[in-house]
Order: C-alpha cells, then sequence, then structure tokens
C-alpha cells in the first residue's frame, strides 16, 4: 500500500491516462449554476440558495475546480460553458449543476437564462441554452459526465409565448433524453413530463438530498441518486420522483474516494526491486515517453533503468522515421510541382535531389527505427524471461496494490484483445498478434473516423477496448477489391450479363462492338499508352487497397515496365533506372509502396 503513496511522477501521469479506481479519484471538476432574478418572468426564491448549496457540498468533497455562478444572460452563459470545457480536458469527473427555470420544445430541452424573453416559441433557438450545449461542455470528462438539472418548474412564458406552428409542441416539464455519450448520466428533479416542488423551506427538496448522499465517500453515483430519489419521494409525499437518464459500466464510479487507511505497523518491509518491477510494468502500459522518462526520475540506475532507455530509444527513432516520412513526401511533392509548372531546369534538379535525399534518409531513418524496436523487443523479452525463471517472482502481469488493476494486462495482452474487438466491428483485417504497429494504428483511426470518437491511436488502451467493445454490429464500411461488390458482411463476384463487361469503376457496360467493313484480325492489340486528363484519378482508384498491391506485385514481375507510383498527392509513372518494393499497409498518409532506385 505504502508504494501507492509514494510521491512518483509516473503513478500520477498513470492516473491521469486511465481513470481512478473508488479508492483514487482523479481530477474532478464542477460547475454550478442558478437562476432566480428572472426579468421577464417572476423570480424564484430557492434557486440562488440551492446553487450555494451544492457549492458548498463539492467543495467540501474535495473537488479540484468548483466554478459557482448565478443570475447569468445567455451570453455569459455561454462564456461560462466554454471556459468550463476547457476545465474538463484534463479530468476525469465533470459535473454541471442547474437550478432555475427549464422548458421542452419540440423534444428538446432548453435552459432559461435571466434574460430571455421568449416572446414566440421560435426564440427558444436564439434566447435559451440547450440541454446539448451543456453536454458539449463536460463531454472531454474521461470517467463521469454528470449534469443535475433542478429545472422541472412550470414554465412561465407558456401563457403569452405566440405559437409560430400549431404543430411544434411545448410539454410540461422536461423530456427524457437518451445521453449520446458512453458514461453520461443525466439527473432531472422530477420524471420527464412532470415538474417538481421547490419546497416550503430556503432549498428544493431534491437539493437537500443531493447534499445529503451524493458526496458520500465510496459511495457509487448510482446508489446515491436511489437515496436522493427515495428521500424525495418521502418529502413530497410521493408526488415527485427525481429520474436519472443514462448508464455507465459495472464499476463502482463514487464521485467522492474513500480515504486510504493508515499502513499497519507490522506491514511487510517494502521490497525496492519490486516497487521497481511494478513501476516499469506501469510505464510499459501506459507506453509514451513522458511515463519512461518519469520512471527514470525515479529509478536512475539498474536493470529496469537500461530497459526503459531502450524503450525511450524505441520511441524516439519512431518519431524520427515519421518526420523523415513527411519531409520525404514534402520534397516530392515540391519536385512534382515544379514539374508540373515547367519551372527552371536548375531549380527542378534542385528539388529533385531534394526529394532524393530525402527519401534516402526515410530509409536511414526506418532501418534505425526498425533496430530500436527489435532491440527493445529482445529486452523485453529478456526481461519476461528473467522474471519467469526467478523462484516467487510475480508474473509480469501482475497488478498493483490496493487493486488499481492497470497492469492487469500485459501490453501484448491489450494489444491482441483491442486487434480482435477492431476486427469484430469491420476496421482491422490482420491477425490479432498483440503486435501494436502502424497497420493496428490506422485500423483504430478507421474506427475514430466513422464512430465519432477520438481515441489515441498511438497506443492500445483500456478506454480503446471498452469503447470498441461497446459497439454491437460493424463500424467500418466493408471495402472490397475491383471485380467485386459488398454483400452484407462478405464481397461477392460481380458478374455482368452476356454483352456487358466490367470497366474501371466497377460498373457493367456494354461491350463494344467492331465496326463492319474492317477484316478480323487474331493479332492481339497493341498496349497504348493513356495520357488524358482523367489517367491519375483512375490510376489512383485502381491502386486503391489489395488491388493496388497485386498491381505492383504484376509489375515487379514483368521488370517493372509500366509501374506507376501513387501517393496522397498524384500518381506518376516510375522513375528510369526504378522500381517498386511493397512495403506492406497502405492507407492516409502511409504508400503500401516505395521506389527504389539502382
Amino acid at each position: 500500500m505504502r508504494n501507492l503513496f509514494r510521491l512518483c511522477p509516473l503513478l500520477l501521469a498513470a492516473v491521469l491516462l486511465f481513470g481512478a479506481d473508488p479508492a483514487f479519484a482523479g481530477k474532478r471538476v464542477a460547475l454550478v449554476l442558478a437562476n432566480s432574478a428572472y426579468q421577464n418572468a417572476p423570480s424564484l426564491a430557492n434557486p440562488v440558495n440551492d446553487g450555494a448549496v451544492m457549492a458548498k457540498t463539492l467543495k467540501d468533497a474535495g473537488f479540484d475546480v468548483v466554478d459557482s455562478r448565478h443570475d447569468l444572460t445567455a451570453l455569459d452563459t455561454r462564456r461560462v460553458l466554454r471556459d468550463f470545457a476547457d476545465a474538463t480536458r484534463n479530468a476525469d469527473i465533470a459535473v454541471v449543476y442547474y437550478a432555475g427555470h427549464g422548458i421542452e420544445v419540440d423534444g428538446s430541452n432548453y435552459l432559461i437564462p435571466v434574460d430571455a424573453k421568449l416572446e414566440r416559441d421560435t426564440d427558444v433557438y436564439d434566447e435559451a441554452l440547450s440541454l446539448d450545449r451543456v453536454l458539449v461542455a463536460v463531454e472531454p470528462a474521461k470517467q463521469l459526465r454528470l449534469v443535475i438539472l433542478d429545472a422541472c418548474r412550470d414554465n412561465p412564458f407558456g401563457k403569452t409565448m405566440k405559437r409560430t406552428l400549431a404543430s411544434r409542441g411545448i410539454g410540461r416539464g422536461l423530456a427524457q433524453v437518451e445521453p449520446a455519450s458512453t458514461n453520461t448520466l443525466i439527473a432531472y428533479s422530477a420524471k420527464a413530463g412532470f415538474t417538481a416542488q421547490d419546497g416550503d423551506g430556503a432549498n428544493s427538496p431534491f437539493t437537500i438530498a443531493l447534499s445529503k448522499h451524493l458526496t458520500t465517500p465510496g459511495l457509487d453515483v448510482r446508489r446515491a441518486f436511489g437515496f436522493v430519489r427515495d428521500d424525495v419521494l418521502k418529502a413530497t409525499g410521493n408526488k415527485q420522483e427525481p429520474f436519472v437518464y443514462g448508464s455507465l459500466g459495472g464499476e463502482d464510479v463514487p464521485l467522492v474516494p474513500v480515504k486510504a487507511a493508515p499502513a499497519a505497523a507490522s506491514a511487510p518491509a517494502i521490497n525496492p526491486q519490486a516497487d521497481m518491477r511494478r513501476d516499469y510494468e506501469l510505464a510499459l502500459q501506459v507506453g509514451n515517453k513522458p511515463a519512461w522518462e518519469a520512471f527514470l526520475a525515479q529509478h536512475p540506475d539498474g536493470f529496469y533503468a537500461n530497459l526503459a532507455k531502450l524503450q525511450i530509444d524505441k520511441i524516439q527513432a519512431e518519431q524520427v522515421h515519421a518526420a523523415a516520412i513527411e519531409k520525404a513526401k514534402q520534397a516530392e511533392a515540391e519536385r512534382d510541382r515544379l514539374a508540373a509548372i515547367g519551372a527552371q531546369t536548375d531549380a527542378q534538379a534542385k528539388a529533385a535531389a531534394d526529394a532524393k535525399a530525402a527519401e534516402q534518409a526515410q530509409l536511414v531513418a526506418q532501418k534505425a527505427k526498425e533496430q530500436a524496436q527489435q532491440q527493445a523487443a529482445a529486452a523485453e523479452q529478456q526481461r519476461v524471461n528473467l522474471a519467469a525463471a526467478t523462484p516467487g517472482a510475480a508474473p509480469a502481469s501482475t497488478a498493483s496494490p490496493a487493486g488499481t488493476n492497470v497492469a492487469s494486462l500485459t501490453p501484448a495482452d491489450l494489444s491482441r484483445s483491442v486487434q480482435t474487438e477492431l476486427g469484430r466491428v469491420g476496421c482491422f483485417s490482420g491477425q490479432a498478434d498483440g503486435v501494436w504497429n502502424p497497420s493496428s494504428q490506422r485500423s483504430l483511426s478507421q474506427f475514430n473516423r466513422y464512430a465519432g470518437t477520438k481515441l489515441d491511436v498511438k497506443v492500445a488502451s483500456t478506454d480503446a477496448l471498452d469503447t470498441v467493445k461497446s459497439k454491437q454490429s460493424r463500424v467500418c464500411p466493408l471495402v472490397c477489391d475491383h471485380g467485386f461488390k459488398a454483400d452484407g458482411e462478405k464481397c461477392t463476384k460481380i458478374v455482368c450479363d452476356d454483352g456487358y463487361v466490367l470497366n474501371d469503376d466497377n460498373q457493367c457496360e456494354k461491350q463494344r462492338v467492331a465496326k463492319p467493313g474492317k477484316p478480323a484480325t487474331d493479332k492481339p492489340a497493341t498496349a497504348k499508352r493513356d495520357d488524358s486528363d482523367d489517367r491519375p484519378a483512375r490510376q489512383r482508384r485502381q491502386s486503391g487497397g489489395a488491388g493496388g498491391v497485386a498491381a505492383a506485385g504484376a509489375g515487379r514481375a514483368t521488370g517493372g515496365g509500366g509501374q506507376i507510383f501513387c501517393n496522397d498527392l498524384l500518381c506518376r509513372p516510375v522513375r528510369p533506372g526504378c522500381h517498386l518494393v511493397y512495403r506492406g499497409g497502405g492507407g492516409p498518409h502511409n504508400d503500401a509502396n516505395a521506389e527504389v532506385c539502382n
């Protein structure tokens, strides 16, 4: 237990990356909004009082940030939400509490600022704040996003508001919601379609119950709202029932962690080597350069320090290689641009030399990266073998003390699990080998694109595993080679009717018939170079995916004649004396083939 309380930057970094369990909460931020002094509607007695109680409750609970505001205009509310969104970017738990008037229009919920007039029903879009805008402010939080609305009151503008459309509905209370983001809860002071009571005292029954139960140390937030519901039902004679929308996972998520018990006097002596090994495995799980630097700051010498330095060398080599690839692309694009505009010969020659030098630098960086990766992999395998051979040694996947479980999976196991799940949703077609390589990174990037997520693709994380697991069906579209089409979950061959042939666009077109009068001949047609304007575009279509790899292979088999090199910018013939070498992969910013010159 004492190992977890050392002032180690490595552990702090891990908490930020992986969230916290009930015993160790990460950064917690809260925004409290309360509107009482309405300018164009009767004032409310309780919201400002309720806001003060909730702000004090959250501050006493140890929240890192508690921003409390009251009686804000629409413009000021938007500014406050924007600033609060910045505070949630590195937070694990984000809470927004609002007390005041709320309104439901056409199934959407809006918070009413104090300067709203709402003379007609469409004014709500300009003068009020949608609940979706509040959810955007808490969206960056990693572990829990919680929005609490004590706003289920009667609409004070309902009798005077003009209806622009008779079909536009204005409901009683707030409408039911289903959060689109994971780990998001929205709590109403009364069930959707019902109104809440302000109570007889200075605070509403809902806020009183919240201040009593919500910040109980170690109490799961869902159970806390269950106790809040019971108290409010009892206080209002079963007339008001608070309700919570959204869902969380199976682990308890308390707003306030349980304080750790002091170490027993008879606790066994700390083993420095065991501590170092645990810290190393934790850094390996995080897998980025800051984590390794933090480890070396804590353990600068010894066997594990040498392993950590190899891991840093590997990361730096990968970064240098990525930079070399980008520089080579830019140099090649500049060379081709000057050639296209007919620049002076010396300028073109300089650009060509720069492109060739950049390409050579890319090859050198790639070799250095591969060497660093091999050295780091060999050292890691040596460490695993040594741990297995040492009597009484804990396995490399031993979890950290106190049940943090951040190292319950080895990096290879975690990578393999993420690869398997990506394959299930159609984003990964390779073998789940546990090696998080560029192909795996591109697969997770594809998942981000089609699922609308922002997962870090550089490392296989538990967040990525949980997010991909939550998808029940295919996410990435099925991509088929030329001559095949998507048919459900598989590719089927395209069969054209008699008299039709398959063209380059995967469409069946009518076969051309030779003009009469010309004698038939068995002599095959001579291949003719196509220099039309649309040639590069059609070559890009043909070179994509597995079809492009096959074409490159065919070119090599015939001595390289007629080979075409394509990247993100253009397609062009392979230079004289050069040929294509298949590097593997393919996709945005990662060419499948490289041009190698003798």
